[in-house]
């Protein structure tokens, strides 16, 4: 059974609702979502660390020939471990969540700057166990054929599909683009309602709302210099921008390649006056010969090598910020963004390439709370990550296999950190005859996470935050319906 549900009539009240939301924003406020690409592994994301806990993790990540068990909270680094390695990365990161729920947590190694944004700062949230759902499924009900399930479970395409549209590969509209159709006659400039930094994502296309895509640079130009010239003949460049916008033959698909010409014509003159360069602080360092693969600010430390490289997250991040300080010049108020990183997808040799992407992480989110900090819209601006799905909580002898549920950071003024949100998932010993978990509710086959919050739960309380009223947002998220109405807002947000 499909999870495209009670969502349906969407596309036939959304007008109608649309002008009731836009009404009500008079303030600007932003999502940010980060996305993971390939399916993050949670289990050495965030740990528990309980002596149960930690005992069966241990014994189940130990597998050889290449074991991924982290180290305990303590353990020293050792300079002659292998790079990426347990050893080489030392113990996992305390975190003192407000309700423990009786446990002990932790972060992966390299995840410094999301301890203190968690544990100090306050600005970071984690959510636990998150996950395609079409209702709420227990271990039981999982095993029933008649049970409503998620379409094409543990497919990277149609899971990345369903956790931004809530359908399989090939869906049209997303909700964050509905998002954006709710709030877009609020926005004086429609067309930079959904942003895109270098991607191509269903989550920010709406029924009326096309996303608009900048590279991490900033935007891309028509293919004319600065002077709307070509080989430095201003006709040439005009004819061309004449020809591609404009149907000469009266056909329609001519009429929307123009019209998408137009729009991406019109969209990057009004942004070239308002977007501050990227060599500028507080995004960027300022110099005489600007280059934004060797700004400092946009480099994280590679825990395999030590050296200081270009962070691919910080400078789509980067790009966001630079569109949210002409939020203003362009009379928006309301926006969503999307960006990601790839290599999640950790089959093998996952110990050295979770380590860099963490990193990764850490160091690009950390850097966009500073830059917004210095914007001062912190609490305006909430950034979240979502990624196709968890893995395994077994080995394959050097790395993970696919799985469901996952867990999820969200950061923001507006975010109640400091806490885990939804109940932390039971890690039990492996059954000796097979790879079972019968000892925890939350775990599958291969000990793949049961999720116990649905995405539509987790996006919409995001999307209560974002200004849309309780009665509409069975509209934008088709299986909320089915979950108990006490149970909708996962309350992480102001």
């Amino acid at each position: 059974m499909s999870v495209l549900g009670a969502g349906a009539p969407l596309a036939l009240n959304l007008s109608a609702i649309g002008a009731a939301a836009a009404q009500t924003a008079s303030d600007y406020k932003a999502l940010v979502c980060v996305f993971l690409y390939g399916g993050n592994d949670a289990f050495n994301t965030v740990l528990a660390t309980d002596a149960t806990s930690w005992q069966n993790y241990v014994a189940v990540r130990k597998q050889a020939p290449d074991p991924i068990a982290l180290l305990a909270p303590g353990t020293a680094k050792s300079s002659s471990g292998a790079a990426g390695s347990p050893a080489r990365l030392g113990g996992v990161l305390p975190i003192s969540p407000r309700n423990a729920q009786g446990r002990s947590f932790a972060l992966h190694p390299v995840l410094g700057e999301m301890q203190r944004l968690f544990t100090t700062d306050r600005r970071v949230a984690i959510v636990a166990n998150v996950g395609t759902l079409a209702m709420p499924t227990s271990k039981a009900q999982y095993k029933l054929a008649s049970h409503p399930k998620p379409p094409k479970l543990f497919s990277h395409n149609d899971q990345q599909s369903i956790w931004q549209a809530f359908e399989p590969e090939g869906a049209a509209n997303g909700w964050g683009g509905h998002l954006a159709d709710l709030f877009a006659s609020a926005n004086s400039r429609s067309m930079f309602s959904a942003v895109s930094i270098g991607l191509s994502a269903p989550w920010l296309s709406g029924v009326s709302t096309r996303p608009y895509q900048i590279g991490s640079a900033g935007t891309i130009r028509y293919p004319v210099d600065t002077n709307g010239s070509i080989y430095n003949s201003a006709e040439v460049g005009d004819t061309l921008i004449r020809l591609a916008t404009t149907n000469a033959t009266g056909h329609v698909l001519a009429g929307d390649m123009a019209a998408t010409a137009r729009r991406s014509v019109d969209a990057e003159a009004a942004l070239r006056s308002v977007l501050r360069p990227a060599g500028e602080a507080p995004w960027g360092t300022p110099a005489s010969s600007y280059s934004q693969l060797n700004d400092a600010l946009l480099k994280y430390v590679n825990p395999l090598t030590g050296a200081s490289d270009s962070n691919p997250l910080a400078r789509q991040l980067q790009a966001v910020a630079r569109m949210i300080q002409a939020s203003g010049s362009l009379g928006l108020r309301r926006q969503v963004f999307f960006v990601g990183i790839g290599g999640f997808d950790t089959h093998n040799e996952q110990n050295a390439n979770h380590a860099k992407l963490m990193a990764q992480l850490a160091d690009g989110l950390s850097y966009f709370d500073t830059v917004l900090g210095s914007l001062g819209v912190r609490d305006k601006v909430t950034t979240f990550t979502a990624t196709d799905f968890g893995r395994t909580f077994t080995s394959n002898g050097d790395g993970t296999d696919h799985g469901w549920g996952s867990h999820q950071f969200v950061m923001g003024g507006a975010v109640r950190g400091g806490d885990i949100y939804g109940d932390f998932p039971v890690l039990a010993a492996k059954n000796k005859a097979d790879n079972h978990f019968d000892g925890s509710p939350d775990q599958l086959l291969n000990g793949v996470l049961l999720p116990s919050i649905s995405v539509d739960q987790y996006g919409a309380t995001l999307a209560r935050w974002f200004g849309i009223g309780d009665s509409t947002l069975p509209d934008i998220f088709p299986n909320l319906a089915r979950f108990d109405a006490s149970t909708r807002n996962l309350g992480f947000m102001v």
